[in-house]
């Protein structure tokens, strides 16, 4: 089976490393990215030179018709979807409860919980027994986040991470019999561009001497292991958490 995978969030951090890692693992891959063109194509152009395929697709993930509409472009420029990973989410700047109103709360639910579960809806229409499909498998990427609650930086952060993971022992369960397995990776301290995002961009530095490997780690650490609950080696694992956290 052509191997054909969706990354949200692809342009740059993790999603980019898990795009490069698929590609040298033979799968198509389209970049779903929001904001960054650029960096989108750039990565498009690196997997191409190398003798891969990718496509950059531009999508809100919170918007149900752009979902719609990425999966059929996917469908249309690469075939029907094998894989899916959902890494796109955002992350505010640090705040307490007290300083959060309803309008972030939402926002980071919209995307982070909302478009996850669209994007798994549109690739289990794909990969389901029951409409036609071959069967395939998805990757959420969670968060260590959500099993320690990011206290005084970004529980709506964490909080949305939590829902994810229930989304992925849900799922899990429910398209087994589908030939769909849903797997989930929880990286904790990752040297990526979102810490910025959260106005912090030093923040593994601060915290590196706190964790038990007293380091942080890298994107392609889990893009490995992503890549690796896509492949055929864990096609016996489904419903499965790989917490990527140096020992956090």
């Amino acid at each position: 089976m052509k191997k054909i995978t969706i990354v949200t969030g692809g342009s740059r951090g993790i999603g980019r490393a898990t795009a490069l890692q698929l590609t040298k693992s033979g799968h198509d891959v389209c970049i779903g990215f929001h904001n960054q063109e650029q960096a989108a194509h750039e990565v498009v152009d690196e997997i191409n030179q190398h003798g891969g395929k990718a496509i950059a697709v531009q999508v809100d993930i919170a918007n149900e018709a752009q979902v719609v509409r990425l999966f059929n472009l996917v469908d249309e420029a690469l075939g029907m979807v094998t894989g899916l990973v959902n890494n796109a989410a955002i992350l505010l700047h640090q705040a307490r409860i007290e300083q959060m109103d309803a309008n972030r709360i939402n926002h980071i639910l919209s995307t982070n919980v909302t478009g996850s579960f669209l994007c798994a809806r549109e690739a289990v229409k794909r990969m389901a027994f029951r409409h036609g499909g071959q069967g395939g498998a998805i990757v959420n990427v969670s968060s260590a986040a959500s099993r320690l609650g990011s206290p005084h930086e970004y529980i709506d952060y964490a909080a949305s991470k939590g829902a994810l993971d229930s989304l992925t022992i849900g799922l899990s369960l429910e398209v087994a019999a589908q030939g769909i397995r849903v797997n989930a990776v929880r990286p904790g301290f990752i040297y990526t561009g979102m810490h910025a995002d959260g106005g912090e961009p030093d923040r593994i530095e601060r915290v590196k001497n706190t964790l038990p490997m007293q380091r942080g780690g890298q994107p392609g650490e889990v893009a490995q292991a992503i890549a690796w609950l896509l492949s055929e080696e864990a096609s016996y694992v489904t419903g499965a958490f790989i917490d990527i956290a140096g020992g956090k």
